[in-house]
């Protein structure tokens, strides 16, 4: 990609924007009106209910005449309607294997997977049990235990807001049941302690899958109703997490195929650079991954709305695009059947960031993916069983669609950027990408990687290079910046649907 001396960048020959690279102004460039940086300029002169093209796709319409060189934003783009024509498989073409073998330092578990961290969970059935496993994980950390058992990296207390007031049939209980047993299940634990209040819905013996309950083994389970209340489960507690922490300690790292390396992909606080910059660096990496023999994992599934073609067009099979067009018609249902709408996504941050409708922020965050064909599509919090470039079903809301990645069995996670996060998502390590200079620079010590380099001429590929370096080296116990800033401890969010009995 070429900068253009105007700083004036224009993605495809299609496009009738063009993206300001810089603040522009009607003295010192073609610009008609003052356009920020990271907005749309009009390249040529538009007529009202025109269609409005960037990346060579429609993003949505001109709402009045819009001048040659004059700012395209919410006041002049509106909604147009979206692609609605898909070819199942059209461009699915499997990229070729890597020709060299790459290996990171992981825990190796008894089910086969690897971790790329070694926590103890406490993980909790109900919100009953919150502030109980809580004040069990803060009076390990205080007993200063962990001094003695180095190969752990810590304790996570996994607490929610839910676990009862729900049908044991219905569609939030299943939801809920595959999360909880997902992290239960996770290979970043080496240890789990299962926390319950005692008469919840959603009750402890649900959760453990295969992973088997022993005295003696890496899960334990307890509820403070059982145990006699609160001090006494704390005590308890305390001391089942010891027992579990010299079991955890057992595991050293070791050399693991990057196959085993599951990427969970996200972006959040989006702005008008991330779709060039942050998230085509990450579909770089994704695609070296998946010619390693790993998973990377998109989802978001409103934030595909209106770019899902390009998505179906990679299919592995017709059967798998349809899997994908069938989420996004019970998303149009779902925001249908409470009064609200797929179009109206873009917040004010993104919106501030120069982007307009939702068809182009989905156009930007699907290019997260890379080029590899598509080879499955799961539910919410589904397990992952197989490799390659999935999609998994969730909201758009950031923590919520991590905390499923998580569950599906992400053991890495990175995180794209134009505005800014300072989240973290334990026990699952997470990088950031900044998707401009100025961002990286006023936020650097959130940040791992300046995606920004892109817009001044330096390679997708190459940053790509650079983030896929980085999760490697994460995965194998280096610190990302959230880590290092101890992020993680709320950020464990699930989906929650269904009536509230």
């Amino acid at each position: 990609m070429n900068v253009p001396e105007n700083d004036l960048l224009c993605l495809h020959e299609k496009d009738n924007v063009g993206i300001a690279l810089r603040k522009l102004t009607p003295s010192d460039s073609s610009a008609k009106e003052t356009i920020p940086q990271a907005h749309k300029m009009a390249l040529d002169d538009i007529v009202d209910g025109a269609l409005i093209y960037r990346y060579g796709q429609v993003i949505g319409q001109a709402a009045a005449p819009i001048a040659k060189g004059a700012h395209v934003h919410s006041h002049n783009l509106k909604m147009s309607t979206r692609q609605d024509h898909h070819d199942f498989g059209q461009n699915a073409v499997p990229l070729d294997a890597a020709e060299t073998a790459r290996q990171f330092n992981g825990f190796h578990r008894d089910t086969g997977r690897v971790g790329t961290r070694n926590y103890l969970g406490v993980l909790t059935s109900v919100n009953c049990a919150g502030s109980v496993a809580r004040f069990i994980a803060e009076a390990a950390e205080k007993s200063g235990m962990l001094a003695d058992f180095p190969n752990v990296d810590g304790i996570v207390p996994i607490v929610h807001g839910t676990g009862c007031g729900m049908a044991s049939d219905g569609a939030g209980y299943a939801l809920l049941l595959r999360t909880l047993a997902g992290y239960a299940q996770h290979p970043n634990f080496g240890g789990v302690l299962l926390v319950g209040l005692g008469c919840e819905m959603m009750q402890l013996a649900s959760l453990v899958g295969d992973r088997r309950i022993s005295a003696h083994g890496d899960m334990r389970y307890m509820t403070i109703q059982q145990t006699g209340g609160t001090r006494k489960t704390i005590e308890k507690g305390v001391a089942e997490l010891r027992d579990l922490a010299a079991i955890a300690n057992r595991a050293e790292r070791a050399p693991a195929p990057v196959s085993k390396l599951v990427l969970g992909m996200q972006c959040g606080g989006s702005d008008g650079y991330s779709g060039f910059t942050a998230n085509p660096a990450l579909g770089a990496a994704s695609d070296l991954l998946v010619r390693y023999g790993g998973t990377s994992i998109l989802s978001e599934t409103p934030e595909i709305y209106g770019a899902e073609h390009l998505l179906t067009d990679r299919a592995m099979t017709p059967a798998v695009g349809q899997a994908l067009l069938d989420k996004v018609r019970w998303w149009e249902n779902y925001c249908d059947s409470h009064g609200a709408s797929l179009d109206n996504n873009p917040s004010p941050g993104n919106k501030r960031g120069g982007l307009t409708t939702i068809l182009e922020k989905s156009l930007g965050a699907v290019s997260k993916s890379g080029q590899a064909p598509l080879a499955g599509v799961y539910d919410y919090a589904a397990p992952i069983t197989q490799p390659g470039f999935v999609f998994m079903d969730s909201p758009g809301y950031d923590p919520c669609s991590v905390t499923g990645q998580i569950a599906s069995g992400a053991n890495l996670i990175a995180f794209t950027t134009g505005r800014g996060s300072v989240s973290g998502f334990m026990p699952t390590p997470c990088i950031k990408l900044a998707s401009n200079t100025a961002l990286y620079e006023r936020m650097e010590e959130d940040m791992d990687i300046n995606c920004g380099v892109i817009a001044d001429g330096v390679s997708v590929q190459s940053v790509g290079d650079a983030v896929f370096e980085r999760l490697i080296a994460v995965a194998s116990g280096q610190h990302s910046k959230s880590e290092a800033l101890g992020f993680g401890g709320v950020e464990f969010v699930p989906w929650q649907i269904g009536a509230v009995l």
